[in-house]
């Protein structure tokens, strides 16, 4: 199967959206889907390298499982969804999914980048100013605009887990990838 999130789709995307008015013209969530390309091809390549046999492994105590971050990880991106399909996510009603294998997680990935540019790519500018509510027994964190939501618990959030992962797989002496340029296993 071919990747969803490549770094080809990603360029490709560039060339059809070159930093000019075009931009200007877009819808603000259809402005986010070159980054949101990037981004993915970047998790996608670290997911890859998933030690099958090893997800239970954790570096502390504290920490996350490599199982329970992967499965977390290739999940962010069904968070797009739930952005613009809803107003409030109650964590009570949420539950991590749990897929065993490398090749289910990344299945999950390639199922929820797909979902989440077709909703990004549809959003209206409406839309992605309203609001949302982050919630845990009817109890609200916060609430703020969706774009909002897009960039701090979509984007930011899974760059943050994907570096918690690039910890991990250097910790297991696995090669990490590169996602801004090489990495120092690719030099």
């Amino acid at each position: 199967m071919t990747p969803v999130c490549s770094a080809q789709m990603f360029a490709a995307r560039r060339s059809k959206f070159p930093l000019s008015d075009t931009i200007s013209s877009m819808r603000m969530a259809e402005a986010l889907i070159p980054e949101f390309d990037q981004e993915m091809a970047g998790v996608r390549k670290h997911l890859e390298r998933l030690p099958d046999g090893k997800m239970d492994w954790q570096p502390h105590a504290k920490s996350m499982k490599l199982g329970i971050l992967a499965n977390h990880i290739a999940d962010i991106p069904n968070w797009t969804t739930m952005t613009f399909d809803r107003d409030m996510l109650d964590l009570a009603d949420w539950k991590n999914p749990s897929r065993g294998t490398r090749d289910e997680i990344l299945a999950m990935l390639d199922a929820n980048v797909i979902a989440a540019r077709q909703v990004l790519s549809e959003v209206s500018d409406e839309q992605a100013s309203g609001t949302w509510s982050l919630a845990n027994a009817g109890q609200i964190y916060f609430t703020i605009p969706k774009m909002g939501v897009m960039r701090t618990w979509v984007l930011n959030h899974i760059v943050h887990h994907r570096a918690q992962l690039g910890v991990y797989l250097r910790l297991l002496d696995i090669a990490v990838p590169g996602v801004y340029g090489p990495s120092a296993d690719e030099m």
